[in-house]
Parts: structure tokens; C-alpha cells; sequence
């Protein structure tokens, strides 16, 4: 049978994290899909458990609950110092769909979306689906945006800089001066910064901050997912001023309707409920990274130092061959050139788990790395 597909989604490959992450055998180690090992907690299950029970189960607003809603605003003012309201809010299925409406909205043919090089795998193929042209920025030496060097690539054709801080793959942390100067260009250029901060509670040396306390240009991106250790739940959120709102809104209705009304009040419980689980996940992050990069150091492999996410970087050369002689031996890792051209020569090491599993990890590595 031939049929004929549209080049936007031919010319995407499948996701060389999922790739690696269901090609291993049973048993592998897995140090590439990133996501929390710790079990969502128990006041968040039971809330959602409570939701089924009354039958909480239909549609919601398309925006989402207002009672959410209003917990992120005040989340966003207690904790990033921004100043949203409820109606500047949208709850989507995850920063996924956060990330894709925000992209739909702004960019067609034409148009180019700056995105740092490592970077995320989605911001790539969401620009491509939007017909629009990505356009790879690389980081500097400690695999972060540099401001000035994003100057030089901006034409009158781009329409949005992606900024992740912390950062997915590289576990980086942009400064503040640099935030507020990435903030200031694009408001300068007439360009909107879409923020990616899902990390934002993961961070062991620095601080974050949130382009959107510098400039109205700006759709912040967030989720449960990360932070809450939810992410299947697929429940996550955008924040911007009314203009964007009431056209992003317009791709929500259609491809989502609303996000899943159980996740919802799950995430409810977790915005407004105890915070204590956030920090024990951080800390225990922050054991496994020191664990993690010392024992890298100690191989005489290269790799900077990881601020924030749950992410190590390191240089080991011939990427595609590590990554496979990992996998033969039960390490699933992910080759860099996965983020990207600048990424080519790296491998991305998910520490998102037990120090046990970490300790046999490094035992293979040391065979291999």
C-alpha cells in the first residue's frame, strides 16, 4: 500500500531517548528517560482517588479548574515573584502540550524558533510540525546560552526563543543577568521567549529566574510532572498576557479540549498540600550528582558540572559507540547528538535513580567510558 505523508512529520525521527529506552533487554540499567523514580505521594493519589469517587469525571473548562488555576497564580507569585491571574492560565496535557500550543500559535511557514544546541528533543520536532524552521543555537563552554551570541542569530524572520533553565540535557542553570539580558533582546527584537522551567525546583548551585519578571513577551512554561514525580499524570501549564492566551487557547480547545479533570485535582493537591516531598527529592538528587560526577571525574572523563535537572553531560568521544557497548552490557544511556548537532560526541546520563543502581552503572562505565 503507498500512502503519502506530509514531509513535516517524514522528516522527524522517533526519539532516540524513547529509542534507546525500548530497545533495551530486561534488567538494564536505565540512565536515559528522564523521569523522578520516587512514586508520586500519597496525599496527591488520594486526592485523585477522591475525584473518581464523587465522580470527577467529565469534562472541565478548557482552561482547566479555576481552583488550579488559581493555585498556579499564586504559585507563580510566592515562588518565580510574576504576577498572573487566573485567566492568563491554561492547564494542558503536560509542558508537552504547553510547549506545542505556544509553538502553533506563534509560527507558520516561514518563521524560526531559536532553540539551544544540546537541547531538548521536542522543541525541534514541535517547530517542524508548526512548518516552521528551527534554528539551532549552540551553547558556550559551560553548556549554557550565551546572550550575545543569540544576538547573531536572529533575522526578521524569527518568532520565539526557547530558553530551558534548568536545562534538559545538560543540567545547566542560566545566571539571572543572563535570563534578564535574553528577556531584554527579545523584547528588543519584537520576539517571544517561551521559558521551559519544569526543572525549576531541582537546582543545587544557583539560582532560577524566569524571563517573565523582565519582559511581557514571554509564555512561561511549567508541570507537575518533574517537580511532583507525575509525570504520567500529564498535567502541566502556560502562563502569559491576554494576547497570547486568546490565540494558544484556540489550538488547546481543538487538539485537547482539556487536560484529564482526575490529573487535575491531583495536581491540585500537590500545588496547595505539603512541600516537603519536593525537597527530599531534591536533596537525594543532589546526593546522586555529587556521586555521579566525582566517580566521572575520577575516570578522567570530561563533563561539567550539572546546576540543576537530573542530567550529567560528558564528553566520551565516539557517542554512538559508547551508547551501544553501554546497552549491550545493561546501561541505557542516550547519545548527545539526540539534542542536537553540538550535543555530537556527548551522552546524556539520567541520574533520576537509586544510588545502588547508580554504583552498578559506574562499575559498566568504568569498562567502557
Amino acid at each position: 500500500m503507498t500512502v503519502k505523508f506530509d514531509k513535516r512529520v517524514t522528516c522527524i525521527n522517533i526519539s532516540g531517548i524513547r529509542k534507546m529506552f525500548e530497545g533495551a533487554g530486561p534488567g538494564a540499567i536505565n540512565l536515559g528517560l528522564g523521569q523522578p523514580d520516587f512514586d508520586t505521594p500519597g496525599h496527591i493519589k488520594a486526592e485523585a482517588i477522591k475525584a473518581i469517587e464523587e465522580g470527577f469525571t467529565g469534562y472541565t473548562a478548557n482552561m482547566g479548574m479555576p481552583e488550579l488555576r488559581e493555585a498556579i497564580a499564586m504559585k507563580f507569585k510566592k515562588e518565580n515573584g510574576l504576577d498572573y491571574s487566573p485567566e492568563e492560565i491554561i492547564v494542558t496535557s503536560g509542558a508537552s502540550e504547553a510547549l506545542h500550543i505556544a509553538i502553533e500559535a506563534l509560527c507558520g511557514k516561514g518563521d524560526e524558533v531559536l532553540i539551544p544546541d544540546p537541547g531538548f528533543v521536542s522543541y525541534v520536532a514541535l517547530t517542524i510540525m508548526a512548518d516552521a524552521r528551527p534554528v539551532p543555537v549552540p551553547l558556550d563552554e559551560n553548556l549554557r546560552y550565551d546572550p550575545e551570541t543569540i544576538k547573531k542569530y536572529i533575522t526578521k524572520n524569527t518568532r520565539a526563543i526557547i530558553l530551558n533553565s534548568p536545562s534538559n540535557p545538560t543540567g545547566a542553570v542560566q545566571t539571572p543577568e543572563e535570563v534578564r539580558a535574553i528577556a531584554e533582546i527579545a523584547k528588543d527584537k519584537g520576539v517571544t521567549v517561551i521559558s521551559d522551567e519544569v526543572y525549576e525546583h531541582f537546582i543545587y548551585d544557583g539560582v532560577h529566574d524566569s524571563p517573565a519578571k523582565y519582559a511581557d513577551n514571554v509564555i512561561t512554561i511549567n508541570a507537575s510532572s518533574k517537580t511532583y514525580a507525575m509525570t504520567g499524570w500529564r498535567v502541566g501549564y502556560l502562563a502569559a498576557r491576554p494576547e497570547y492566551i486568546d490565540q494558544t487557547i484556540k489550538v488547546h480547545q481543538y487538539v485537547q479540549a482539556c487536560a484529564c479533570s482526575i490529573s487535575q485535582r491531583a495536581a491540585l493537591a500537590a500545588l496547595t498540600g505539603p512541600q516537603d516531598c519536593v525537597a527530599a527529592m531534591r536533596d537525594e538528587f543532589r546526593r546522586r550528582r555529587d556521586y555521579l560526577i566525582k566517580e566521572l571525574h575520577d575516570m578522567g572523563v570530561q563533563c561539567v558540572k550539572p546546576q540543576g535537572a537530573f542530567y550529567a553531560f560528558p564528553y566520551v568521544g565516539d557517542e554512538q559507540e559508547k551508547v551501544m557497548e553501554l546497552l549491550k552490557k545493561g546501561v541505557i544511556t542516550t547519545p548527545g547528538s539526540s539534542f542536537g548537532e553540538h550535543g555530537r560526541g556527548f551522552i546524556r546520563l539520567c541520574y533520576a535513580t537509586s544510588i545502588p543502581n547508580l554504583q552498578k552503572a559506574v562499575s559498566i562505565m568504568k569498562t567502557v567510558l
